[in-house]
């Protein structure tokens, strides 16, 4: 899309190929009762859906056919294992065998846990996630197109970091997709 508001939300902060999502965000929707099954209800089975369908529309756009590996912001192990699994893993479970793209949970950790994001503005959101991740090996990254994955885009904060710190590696390009986005 040209003038792509989602794309908007990173300009001058991080260099970015593409920035997609499924659906707008908007409270008191299907969409944010279908999130919060989720994220906080056990319903993982509505990533891996969206995800596999997603993924069939993303092949249409040659820029994510390019993508060599998909990786979820991960969540800190603690808030893990407490959910009992990571709502953008299983979104990329479907993104993964839709578009045939190995997903890697392996070598871009959080190493921070942090408090919730969701009552916090942009600033307070970015100051929450500034040098929270860490690359486990740099080696596996370098020279592939990373597709970025994570459930909500709300300010871009999460994934500003994340795409910088990514980005840092030679030869790496970064194109973000979330299942949905809010704000925009």
């Amino acid at each position: 899309m040209k003038e792509n508001p989602l794309e908007k939300i990173f300009w001058g902060r991080v260099k970015l190929e593409s920035v997609a999502a499924r659906y707008y965000f908007r409270k008191k929707s299907k969409i944010q009762r279908l999130m919060h099954r989720l994220k906080y209800k056990g319903a993982k089975e509505i990533g891996i859906i969206i995800g596999e369908k997603y993924g069939h529309e993303l092949l249409e756009n040659p820029i994510f056919r390019s993508v060599n590996v998909i990786v979820p912001i991960p969540l800190h192990p603690d808030k893990e294992r407490i959910r009992g699994y990571n709502q953008s893993e299983m979104f990329g479970i479907g993104l993964s065998q839709s578009m045939n793209i190995p997903q890697d949970t392996k070598h871009f950790l959080k190493a921070t846990s942090t408090e919730s994001q969701t009552k916090k503005n942009r600033y307070n959101r970015w100051e929450n996630v500034k040098e929270i991740f860490t690359i486990v090996d740099e080696d596996f990254f370098r020279g592939k197109h990373i597709l970025l994955i994570d459930d909500i885009i709300t300010t871009g904060a999460t994934i500003e970091a994340a795409a910088q710190m990514l980005l840092k590696i030679e030869g790496v390009r970064v194109s973000v997709v979330g299942i949905a986005a809010a704000g925009v």
